[in-house]
């Protein structure tokens, strides 16, 4: 089972759970609470969530799925930039652990930087730890200027992750973002690893699914795990695609698989601003 190990020393799964766009349709309400569910038994134990997400009602879901399941789970949630107040950090964390139907949030990220002072965030993050109600603290969508101002702040060391738009098509960070988090020891989590989807036509990455016997989803999210201290949590809304995403922990890319994908994908030349979803 491939692992993150985050500067507190806590190791989690490299492959988690995303729930972006959960919670939208009720049709979809049993598939998505299945697949979640799946994944626990899977190992795929991360599971990231958001406040932002419909509005809330991913969080509940997530409370419903992982009911009677809590200490198996690494639960990643995201207070918005307009409640990153010291105190509205606390009551954005209060309102979303009563969603989830829990006493604690594992990773509690700022999801974006918005005109907040950082410093304010900070501030709430400590009283949460202080209380109890998180584990820990980490950011989301934060460039290599933002990191280095964060881990300038008092206190700003204790961030364990950037959650980050990163995978073939979204390789800016690869230039100078990724390079510094690690010499900084800090992982990234990587969200949104086969780009919604849209990578999975692409000629180059379904041969080399074909030699792997593979898909071309599981050949990108290879390629995202291929490199230690990189989390990724892909969002998968039926068991079918679980157990798919599962499967891409045990394929190795080889020197000329990567060298075929860089040719496709092009590493970048020069820095370029860190892109969201």
């Amino acid at each position: 089972m491939r692992s993150v190990v985050l500067p507190s020393g806590e190791t989690i799964a490299a492959l988690g759970q995303g729930t972006w766009h959960f919670a939208e349709s009720p049709a979809r309400r049993a598939d998505e609470i299945a697949a979640l569910r799946l994944g626990l038994d899977l190992g795929m134990t991360v599971v990231d969530t958001a406040e932002m997400y419909a509005d809330g009602a991913s969080e509940e879901l997530v409370g419903v799925a992982i009911a009677g399941r809590r200490d198996e789970v690494f639960l990643v949630d995201k207070v918005m930039p307009h409640h990153a107040t010291r105190v509205g950090t606390v009551r954005a964390c209060e309102a979303s652990l009563a969603r989830l139907g829990t006493d604690r949030i594992d990773l509690y990220l700022l999801h974006w930087r918005g005109r907040i002072p950082l410093i304010e965030t900070l501030a709430g993050f400590a009283d949460l730890m202080a209380a109890g109600l998180i584990r820990y603290w980490g950011v989301s969508n934060l460039d290599l200027d933002d990191m280095v101002e964060l881990m300038g702040l008092p206190g700003g060391d204790r961030c364990q992750t950037d959650q980050i738009l990163y995978n073939l098509t979204r390789r800016g960070p690869e230039y100078d973002l990724i390079p510094w988090l690690f010499r900084q020891n800090i992982p990234i989590m990587a969200y949104s690893p086969i780009e919604q989807g849209r990578l999975l036509g692409h000629p180059v990455l379904y041969e080399v699914a074909r030699r792997h016997d593979a898909t071309p989803a599981q050949i990108a999210l290879a390629w995202v795990l291929r490199l230690d201290g990189v989390n990724t949590i892909p969002r998968a809304a039926n068991p079918e695609h679980v157990r798919e995403n599962a499967a891409a922990r045990d394929i190795r890319l080889t020197p000329e698989d990567l060298a075929e994908l860089d040719a496709a994908f092009p590493p970048p030349t020069r820095p370029r601003p860190l892109e969201m979803l």
